[in-house]
């Protein structure tokens, strides 16, 4: 890229010196190698204040890397000529970021003018400006790149560029033909494919944009981007070659201590337990621990990896206690409540977190594992209406749901004595699995026992259906028990609130037929016949009278 004019006051001497340092500068920034190429600046400043340039790299340094904080008092202090125009593009740059859009439009201006627009490096330089900045104005920032190209068309840079403007403007093939016109240009430029893997991650597609950092690679082994990119797609299903990408990310970009809790957090998920927990426990050392909260939960996890649950649940207490609230995920709640799980006596805090859990995922498939716990430790409480309420969550709207899911659902509300849900729930299996036994003989347990006096006789159409479906196959073992009990059932019901001695009897020689030894069949056969009897001779005695 052409240079743009730049003011120095330095000795002849020193000024290709200079200009060697700018280059490293800007190096370093095109490796996003930011506190690098800001150390750089800072030193080139101070021997040239008057450098507008280095200061306007300065600021882009910090701003890409998004360390704006300082960046006010800086540009304060700058004794670089305030109508230059690249101190105008740096001081507008400022602006843009926090927002001030008008203000910042004021500096773009001058500087422009100043240039008569035809300085590639100024014109490239607000382009930047807008691209990098939330408030920016990307469709802006592509004219001011279409005259930047114009004035200087073999440029690769220009092109990258470009093919950022556009996708910040959501144009994802125009973005990919800037790209490929920068590579047109330059084909070892591994920004422009970088920026083409990177359009591929946004539409998902992982064997495209393994492809082109792999190209970045081979281009240039030293662009740390694309070496971050590949250890975070392994992450996720490779730990091995994650620690391989994250260990040549780490030689070839600037010290960030934050690399040393992923460092951690590798360790962990290549099961390096110990190390994981020697690593955190030194960098806790090193830096303030509690600046650094993430380390306590994976220290936990690495705990949990080795079966020591009670250091385990030490480390995720002190990471709740150190950690902002906002920043806990579900995981976090899950993992606590996991370890009071496996705690005798601490079902109660285990409900808790599963609880907590459950409210930060309300809206996942994963829930529904979540209510299957809280349903198992309501029943080892004997909890059965906890359990019920919570097989209830689990079974409803979830595609996965069997019908012993359902069933279960109405046994814990049947333990529960609560028989109008149970019944209801009885009544949902009947309807949705009419051929089976199952709804109708617990319908008519729920029943017989919410109507224990069987004044209203609530269980014999249950009763009776139950017999309609296993008379189908008598010699099933179960389906005999069940059919002597509603046999046995209706007779009592026939006995004692119909008065049918009739057939009362009846159903009782149905259970002989079915267990020709049963005692109580054949006993109160016995009873009802000489009920019978006694009832036809006073009926005959009557009729004589």
């Amino acid at each position: 890229m052409k240079k743009g004019p730049t003011l120095l006051v330095c000795a002849m001497m020193s000024l290709g010196a200079t200009a060697q340092t700018v280059q490293d500068a800007k190096k370093m920034i095109y490796y996003e190698r930011y506190r690098s190429a800001s150390d750089q600046l800072q030193q080139i400043v101070k021997a040239e204040p008057a450098n507008a340039e280095a200061w306007y790299l300065l600021t882009k340094a910090n701003l890409q890397s998004n360390d704006a904080a300082a960046l006010q008092s800086i540009l304060s202090q700058s004794t670089a000529p305030k109508d230059e125009p690249f101190y105008q593009v740096a001081y507008g740059s400022y602006l843009l970021n926090k927002g001030n859009k008008d203000s910042a439009r004021l500096y773009f201006e001058k500087a422009l003018d100043k240039t008569r627009e035809k300085n590639a490096d100024i014109l490239a330089a607000i382009a930047n400006a807008h691209i990098v900045a939330k408030a920016g104005d990307a469709a802006y920032a592509a004219q001011l790149l279409e005259k930047a190209i114009d004035r200087d068309k073999k440029e690769a840079a220009l092109y990258t560029m470009m093919g950022d403007a556009q996708r910040k403007l959501g144009n994802g093939s125009e973005a990919y033909k800037m790209y490929m016109a920068a590579l047109d240009k330059d084909k070892q430029n591994a920004a422009a494919l970088y920026r083409m893997g990177k359009i591929f991650i946004s539409q998902k597609n992982p064997e495209m944009y393994l492809k082109y950092f792999n190209d970045v690679l081979a281009a240039d082994s030293s662009y740390a981007p694309a070496l971050y990119e590949l250890y975070y797609h392994y992450y996720f299903t490779e730990p091995q070659k994650a620690m391989f990408y994250f260990q040549e990310y780490v030689a070839k970009s600037d010290y960030n201590k934050n690399n040393d809790v992923l460092y951690t957090d590798l360790l962990y998920l290549n099961k390096q337990y110990q190390d994981a927990i020697t690593n955190a426990q030194q960098l806790m050392s090193k830096h303030n621990g509690d600046s650094m909260p993430r380390l306590y939960k994976l220290m936990a996890y690495s705990y949990m990896g080795l079966k020591d649950s009670s250091n385990a649940l030490a480390s995720m207490d002190r990471y709740f206690a150190k950690e902002v609230d906002s920043n806990f995920v579900a995981k976090d709640f899950e993992v606590m409540a996991d370890l009071y799980a496996s705690i005798d006596g601490k079902e109660d805090s285990a409900i808790v977190y599963y609880q907590k859990t459950a409210d930060k995922i309300k809206d996942k498939p994963e829930r529904f594992q979540l209510y299957k716990k809280l349903a198992d430790l309501y029943k080892n409480k004997k909890d059965y209406a906890g359990q019920g309420q919570w097989l209830g969550m689990y079974y409803q709207d979830n595609p996965k749901a069997t019908n012993i899911d359902l069933f279960n659902w109405g046994i814990a509300h049947f333990k529960a004595e609560d028989f109008v849900k149970a019944d209801t729930v009885f009544g949902t299996y009947i309807q949705k699995y009419p051929d089976q036994a199952f709804g109708y003989y617990w319908r008519a347990r729920t029943n017989s026992l919410s109507d224990s006096t069987m004044e209203k006789g609530a269980a014999i159409p249950w009763y009776n259906q139950l017999i309609a479906i296993l008379e189908k196959d008598p010699n099933n073992k179960t389906n005999k028990k069940w059919l002597i009990e509603a046999y046995g059932y209706l007779a009592a019901y026939e006995t004692n609130q119909a008065k049918d001695y009739k057939t009362a009897t009846e159903n009782l020689k149905k259970i002989l037929a079915i267990d020709p030894e049963n005692k109580d069949a054949q006993q109160y056969i016995s009873i009802l016949e000489k009920k019978i009897a006694a009832g036809n001779k006073s009926g005959s005695s009557t009729g004589n009278n």
